[in-house]
């Protein structure tokens, strides 16, 4: 990690377009402006880790008899009843 000592007002240049300016200084922290081109996505790090965590989460099958209780089946039982069901219909 580079670690860099900046004044309000002064700046920072980073390959690729990139300019993050020291906006303002005080006892609850440092504002920072970023200049960066459109196609580049900016994220704060514990926004990053809350999505990264929340699609970690999403991404763990769900407990079959959890979803049982709550009264609903998994997926996969749900395709086959509405296939057979609509199989029915057909008839």
């Amino acid at each position: 990690m580079l670690v860099l000592g900046r004044k309000e007002g002064e700046s920072i240049l980073i390959e690729g377009g990139i300019r993050i300016v020291v906006v303002a200084c005080d006892k609850g922290g440092v504002r920072l402006g970023i200049e960066a081109p459109a196609e580049l996505r900016i994220l704060r790090g514990e926004i990053a880790q809350s999505v990264a965590t929340e699609n970690q989460r999403a991404t763990v099958p769900a407990d079959s008899a959890w979803l049982a209780s709550l009264g609903a089946a998994p997926r996969s039982e749900k395709v086959t009843r509405a296939t057979a069901t609509s199989r029915e219909a057909a008839r």
